[in-house]
């Protein structure tokens, strides 16, 4: 199929191409946080998971808008990430978490301050991807 000029560079490539880089990065980064909770404990198992939730965060949203800016793509998954965590001081995560698996590894369950820098830094890391990859074909 081509794109209406004839050359079948369009737009529309592009965008399937960068969704398709984010539907593979998905099941990759979901597989990396699963694997790294298996091979190692504590604070490295924690952050690194925190970082690896917002960075999910921020692939699946580019994979649904995938010509958004990169940086508002990492504001809005470290502004959701923020709110998951600030919401655990309310208790409903918790209360969530004890009745399903899935509530638990969305929402968590108890606040914890350094989760937030570490948000960012998954945040940063897609921004930094992203940004790079799109510099790199101009």
């Amino acid at each position: 199929m081509t794109s209406s000029s004839g050359s079948g560079a369009g737009v529309g490539s592009e965008t399937n191409r960068i969704r398709l880089s984010a539907a593979v990065a998905v099941p990759a980064i979901v597989g990396a946080g699963l694997g790294l909770r298996a091979v190692t404990v504590g604070d490295v198992a924690k952050y690194g998971g925190d970082a690896l939730y917002t960075l999910l965060i921020f692939t699946l949203v580019i994979l649904v808008a995938p010509r958004v800016a990169a940086w508002k793509a990492g504001a809005l998954a470290l502004a959701l990430s923020w709110g998951v965590e600030l919401l655990q001081l309310s208790g409903l995560p918790a209360e969530l978490s004890r009745h399903g698996t899935a509530a638990r590894l969305i929402l968590g369950s108890t606040f914890n301050a350094p989760d937030l820098f570490w948000y960012a830094v998954g945040a940063l890391v897609g921004w930094l991807v992203v940004a790079s990859r799109r510099t790199g074909r101009r």
